[in-house]
């Protein structure tokens, strides 16, 4: 069992930015892939980002492409969604999931998830 722990949430002004941290707490997930999702009150989760074992493929929603950027550094066991230029309608709890499968947009294809982080955009 894969145990993933996100840190880095906040509140921060529309405009600013934020660094979220997937960390998982035992084992390390550098061949899992990974995915950032997120979920506002009274709205489904939706996909934020994705990226496979390696770094070398990602991919975003429209939502945010442009404005945030998912990576890993394998080394240090962790992965990093960069959010800048963040808006009202960011606000939401994020998420991190990982699967030893790989990497998509689907939320059912991951087998673990973390607790979340709650990320509140001010305007």
């Amino acid at each position: 069992q894969v145990q993933l722990v996100e840190s880095g949430g906040g509140l921060v002004p529309a405009g600013g930015s934020l660094r979220l941290s997937c960390t998982p707490s035992e084992r390390p997930f550098s061949s899992y892939g990974v995915g950032w999702f997120r979920q506002a009150p009274g709205k489904e989760r939706e996909f934020v980002a994705s990226v496979d074992y390696s770094g070398g493929s990602v991919d975003y929603a429209d939502s945010v492409k442009g404005r945030f950027t998912i990576s890993r550094d394998n080394a240090k066991n962790t992965v990093y969604l960069q959010m800048d230029s963040l808006k009202p309608e960011d606000t939401a709890v994020y998420y991190c999931a990982a699967d030893p499968r790989g990497y998509s947009g689907a939320d059912n294809l991951y087998l673990h998830w973390g607790q979340g982080t709650q990320v509140t955009v001010s305007s």
